[in-house]
């Protein structure tokens, strides 16, 4: 027995060790990135390795996994069983794999070749399934993100990276303006933040496009000159761990939008580059409620990319496993029969179509020649969300005003700065907001304020 009180001396569990050396053997800049808790992470051979073991060969009786069963089946609630009718019981309310169900994990490694041509030939893991796209960024800050590690953020971006990785992780912020005054990236300023960086050292990086809040993906060019930065910072001693954020990836309006996503270009593309993809369904298949994302690593290796794979996969699961257990079983299989069945891309297309009209009637109601001495607003060409530059008028007090005067809600994302989501706006109504928001300036700049 152990004796009362008895501290357990807490050490690396060898598991963790065993993958903490196939990684340094054969990706060492990805090995020196991992945060303490990044190198400690495995997947354990404990209760599930067993109940594994049990599934293909305790024919008689199997006694392992903490489930209720009866004729060998999962057991239901028939009141819930009747809303999920179109899933079998196996599918809907057992646990799932701790890194996901495998065949979405195969369908979606699958829809990332055909989204992104530029994957072809280069090596990256399989999918591993998250709890929607900001539990997969919360991994990438578990996993490589100590405090005092620096993360490069622009100065307009979604307000949840400073929780994720500054508030829950330590991370130290380094902002850059993303708009140079040409309108589009700010790549001089981009570059320089990565130029005034210790080498040698390490850096997080995190991209996102279709942009949140303004609503910009870079074209070629850009694209090209912002991975020229990072392969530049890379060859001066930099070990980089760059985050792609692409929650809104596909819903490209122009046809000067990079048409893929940058980690196809960032993908093994450099040994101190660690490329993340982080992704999912959520607003690609319209599924916000489902808490389903992936998150995909990439990493130039020599030789051994298939065992760095294996290990970053086994640290996702045993995350999972030590956090959420597992991400919902329904919403997968749900997934799964979706992208499945016949019609699925047409029906993404119509509701594609349906956001680029609403994007083309926001761009064509703002060459009203009025609205110049309001506001102006940022480059946008893709995504949900457009953003104004406000002039003489506070965001926040506007904000107030419209909705007590008129019960119009935006989002005031700056002192000067103004979020719309045309997302959610019927075309019809567009022109009338924009009208209202005018409307709302002129009397905000005149003094005329709630309670004022």
């Amino acid at each position: 027995m152990i004796a009362a009180g008895r501290r357990e001396v807490r050490t690396i569990d060898p598991l963790a060790v065993e993958l903490n050396r196939v990684l340094e053997d054969n990706a060492p800049s990805l090995h020196r990135c991992l945060s303490s808790l990044g190198k400690e992470l495995f997947f354990p051979r404990g209760i599930l390795t067993q109940t594994a073991e049990a599934k293909s060969m305790a024919h008689r009786y199997n006694a392992t996994i903490g489930m209720a069963t009866r004729d060998g089946k999962p057991m239901y609630l028939r009141t819930l069983r009747r809303y999920v009718k179109n899933l079998k019981a196996e599918e809907a309310f057992p646990y799932s794999p701790a890194a996901g169900v495998p065949e979405l994990r195969r369908l979606w490694r699958e829809h990332l070749l055909a989204m992104n041509p530029g994957l072809a030939g280069k090596g990256f893991s399989h999918p591993v399934v998250t709890s929607g796209l900001t539990h997969a960024l919360s991994i990438m800050a578990d996993m490589f993100c100590d405090p005092g590690d620096r993360l490069l953020l622009p100065d307009m971006c979604w307000g949840n990276y400073r929780m994720i990785f500054g508030i829950r992780r330590g991370a130290d912020i380094v902002r850059y303006p993303f708009f140079g005054a040409h309108g589009g990236l700010d790549l001089e300023a981009f570059s320089g933040a990565l130029k005034s960086l210790p080498r040698p050292g390490k850096a997080l990086v995190i991209l996102n496009f279709p942009h949140n809040p303004t609503g910009y993906t870079p074209n070629r060019d850009e694209v090209t000159k912002l991975t020229d930065c990072l392969l530049e910072a890379a060859e001066s001693g930099l070990d980089l761990v760059v985050g792609v954020d692409d929650a809104y990836t596909g819903l490209f309006y122009e046809d000067d939008c990079f048409p893929e996503s940058i980690f196809s270009i960032l993908a093994d593309s450099h040994p101190r580059i660690t490329a993340i993809k982080i992704d999912g369904p959520t607003k690609e298949d319209y599924v916000w409620g489902f808490r389903v994302g992936f998150i995909t690593f990439s990493h130039r290796c020599p030789e051994g990319g298939e065992a760095v794979y294996e290990a970053l996969e086994k640290k996702v699961a045993g995350l999972n496993r030590g956090t959420i257990s597992a991400c919902p079983t329904p919403s997968q299989h749900l997934l799964v029969k979706a992208i499945k069945t016949a019609g699925y891309r047409e029906e993404k297309e119509e509701k594609f179509r349906i956001l680029k009209e609403r994007y083309h009637e926001v761009k064509t109601v703002l060459r009203d020649p009025r609205f110049a001495e309001a506001f102006t607003p940022y480059p946008f060409n893709s995504g949900y969300f457009m953003c104004l530059r406000l002039h003489d008028v506070d965001a926040e007090t506007l904000r107030r005003h419209l909705l007590q005067k008129y019960g119009v809600g935006v989002v005031s994302t700056g002192p000067r700065d103004l979020r719309i989501a045309f997302s959610c706006l019927e075309k019809e109504h567009i022109a009338d907001l924009f009208d209202i928001l005018y409307d709302a300036v002129r009397e905000v700049g005149e003094g005329e304020t709630p309670g004022g």
